[in-house]
């Protein structure tokens, strides 16, 4: 006969005396406990965010990922996104604090700073932040701020492949946009020539415009068709110093990421699109959250250094826009074109692409 389970009390499952007792503040200082509890909660929900990101990369990191675990995949990096959503909001109850407020505990913690995160680095290095993408901290990388164990486990992680990597694999795979005698590619390219000739053309024989908003217009044009010859002339581009490339994605994920956001309204792409979707609302809640956090350590700081010697507010304002990962997904808009002028997809394509609720569409 098999034991009965023990039961077990609120207490003892949340394992309450370890986490209640783990605030220790060093001052006398009544906002120290405050300051404590909110960073230890955003090391919480670091561990929860890597959970499911790691949820998410094992599922690509499959050969085919099957059509039902794109549900999971846009399903947990919706709530991936909700938790970071969550963190920009925790900055509220620190500003709760004044700069005098602060100034009375901020000696006690010397050198400690944020910086030194292992998790939140884990978090930028798996979503693919790379190394020559960061803001220069004082000279040196930013792994020399961390212990040896952590920067073990950070180099590990960085042999790995990220989400981002991962991602740009699994656009490069998708089906349809070449498919028997379509080419999305070439039909997509002649529609935009149309377009663009169109437009051109409107703008020589409006009259109501002034001869300089014709040519600033004119010239806009242009510069708009240079883009997109950029983009359909194929060749792959190596990143450097010297010729940055415009894209960090490779040719085929660039093709397949545009044709499912021209397309998303097509059954099968409409998950997919949510993917990329909640890929954008991430790297947009982390820009947001390290711009809150760099204007409530020039609220709390005004000029002065940052914990661990940083430039402070100066130091954090760059990383908002230099420390992202999905900026590919958001060029993309630059090469929308309205429903109306997108090529049509021949009948076999949609077949194959859509399906019925009711199993054969009667």
């Amino acid at each position: 006969m098999a034991k009965k389970a023990k039961d077990i009390d609120y207490k003892t499952y949340l394992q309450l005396p370890a986490l209640l007792g783990a605030q220790n503040p060093i001052s006398a200082a009544h906002d120290e406990m405050l300051f404590v509890i909110v960073h230890q909660t955003y090391e919480l929900w670091f561990k929860q965010v890597l959970f499911e990101v790691a949820r998410v990369q094992k599922i690509f990191s499959h050969k085919k990922v099957a059509d039902g675990d794109l549900r999971i995949i846009s399903a947990t990096l919706a709530r991936v996104d909700a938790i970071l959503k969550h963190l920009v909001r925790q900055v509220d109850l620190l500003e709760t604090m004044t700069p005098l407020d602060f100034l009375d505990f901020r000696h006690v913690f010397r050198s400690a700073s944020g910086f030194q995160s292992m998790q939140f680095r884990a978090l930028e290095i798996s979503l693919g932040l790379r190394e020559e993408d960061r803001v220069s901290y004082d000279g040196k990388t930013y792994a020399s701020y961390l212990s040896p164990e952590d920067q073990t486990l950070i180099r590990k992680l960085e042999k790995a492949d990220s989400l981002f990597e991962q991602v740009d694999k699994w656009l490069a795979r998708t089906p349809f946009v070449s498919m028997g005698k379509f080419d999305f590619w070439k039909a997509y390219g002649k529609a935009v020539t149309a377009m663009l000739k169109s437009d051109r053309k409107t703008a020589a024989a409006d009259k109501t415009l002034s001869k300089a908003a014709r040519e600033m217009t004119l010239a806009r044009l242009g510069n708009v068709q240079k883009q997109f010859d950029m983009l359909f002339d194929g060749k792959e581009r190596k990143n450097s110093p010297q010729k940055p490339s415009l894209w960090r994605l490779s040719n085929k994920a660039v093709k397949a990421a545009l044709f499912i956001m021209l397309y998303r309204d097509e059954p099968v792409l409409q998950v997919p699109f949510k993917i990329l979707g909640a890929l954008m609302d991430i790297d947009e809640t982390m820009t947001l959250w390290r711009y809150r956090h760099a204007q409530m350590v020039q609220r709390m700081l005004g000029m002065k250094m940052g914990s661990g010697g940083s430039s402070g507010h100066d130091y954090l304002v760059q990383t908002t826009e230099k420390n992202r990962v999905f900026k590919d997904f958001f060029a993309l808009s630059t090469f929308m074109i309205p429903r109306s002028g997108l090529p049509k997809l021949p009948p076999e394509v949609k077949r194959k692409m859509g399906f019925s609720y009711g199993g054969d569409g009667e």
